[in-house]
């Protein structure tokens, strides 16, 4: 299964003749190359998959998307501390 997540463009830069991003993932700041969306601009939201933005999001979309994916971690975490305490 693979993962492409949103995530928000901080700054834009050439690196190497590409197009390059540093973008936001909740405060975790990743460089992203954008040469399959060059209309992306600082500010805008876009899905990331394995370095690559994909395409370009809404904000409203990219804040549903990134809540689901929190709630899905703190269910699992939720989930490892009762195996934790079953097992014990």
């Amino acid at each position: 299964m693979c993962l492409a997540v949103p995530g928000k463009i901080i700054t834009i830069e050439e690196v190497d003749s590409l197009r390059m991003a540093k973008v936001s993932f909740g405060g975790v700041m990743k460089q992203i190359c954008l040469e399959w969306v060059p209309e992306a601009k600082i500010g805008d939201y876009v899905i990331v998959h394995v370095g690559f933005a994909l395409n370009i999001v809404d904000e409203k979309e990219a804040e549903e998307t990134l809540k689901m994916i929190s709630e899905i971690e703190a269910l699992m975490i939720e989930e490892e501390k009762q195996n934790t305490t079953s097992a014990e």
